[in-house]
């Protein structure tokens, strides 16, 4: 008989869900600076001044494309993908990390003088 392997699942990853839902819907995105975009709805008369803007300004992009290495843009990328923790887990963390070091601190400095009053009373007698 061949050995059947039962099949392990594994869960996906964040990036790998947001990979999977970006390329199925994607959903417009709302403008950048909503403040501007209503006060800009009335004036459609500076429609055709952004657009000049645009094409203006767009190839500064692509010399900036250009000058800026690859890696740093990816990088860029990668750090708008991380999901930062909030004040109240830093400061929790920080608290963490603070007790683990005085505890295992009293607890090499408990060990160290045991064994120093160790080694003065039984072999350096």
């Amino acid at each position: 008989m061949a050995d059947i392997k039962p099949r392990i699942r594994k869960a996906p990853t964040v990036r790998e869900t947001v990979e999977t839902k970006s390329g199925q819907d994607r959903v417009p995105k709302a403008p950048r600076f909503k403040i501007l975009s209503k006060a800009a709805s009335g004036l459609t008369f500076l429609k055709p001044v952004f657009r000049a803007l645009g094409v203006i300004l767009l190839p500064i992009k692509k010399i900036l494309g250009w000058l800026v290495p690859r890696y740093f843009v990816n990088a860029w990328h990668e750090v708008k993908q991380v999901t930062w923790t909030t004040r109240r887990e830093t400061w929790r963390l920080t608290f963490a990390v603070f007790l683990f070091a005085l505890i295992f601190g009293s607890l090499i400095a408990g060990v160290d003088k045991v064994l120093d009053e160790f080694f003065k009373k039984v072999i350096l007698k």
